[in-house]
């Protein structure tokens, strides 16, 4: 199998697709340190929402409660790893990153900085408000 060509910032550019299937092929093709950023990352959403449904779409690897209904998903940038929790601004406490788009809220993610308490707690928040469609 050839290697995905890679967008800016490294991110894998892969063909859409639901279920774990795309998921864990993402994954696989995440550069360098954010491979097993991204493997931790997937756990820690399956350990937290147990029968998360799983999708590719747009590069970038989105994750919901409901077939179609997001609660977040990630990308690679070059130096961190952006997690966007789209009802993010109706955790508590919220995400870091602010974002033009109503509701969204960003955690970058650089090597070796991931609190996986704080993003558990933030995932299964997510998962208890309404997804969005995409």
């Amino acid at each position: 199998m050839s290697e995905p060509r890679r967008l800016s910032g490294g991110n894998p550019q892969l063909t859409k697709g639901y279920g774990d299937g795309p998921v864990q092929a993402y994954i696989a093709a995440m550069p360098d340190w954010k491979r097993p950023l991204g493997a931790r990352l997937d756990a820690l959403i399956e350990a937290a929402v147990p029968g998360v449904k799983k999708a590719v779409k747009w590069n970038s690897p989105f994750y919901g409660v409901e077939e179609g209904l997001w609660f977040l998903s990630f990308h690679c940038f070059n130096r961190y790893v952006k997690v966007a929790f789209f009802k993010g601004e109706a955790m508590t406490p919220m995400p870091p990153g602010s974002s033009k788009q109503k509701n969204v809220r960003y955690l970058d993610i650089h090597e070796g900085e991931l609190d996986e308490a704080q993003f558990s707690d933030w995932v299964k928040q997510a998962a208890r408000l309404p997804g969005e469609k995409m």
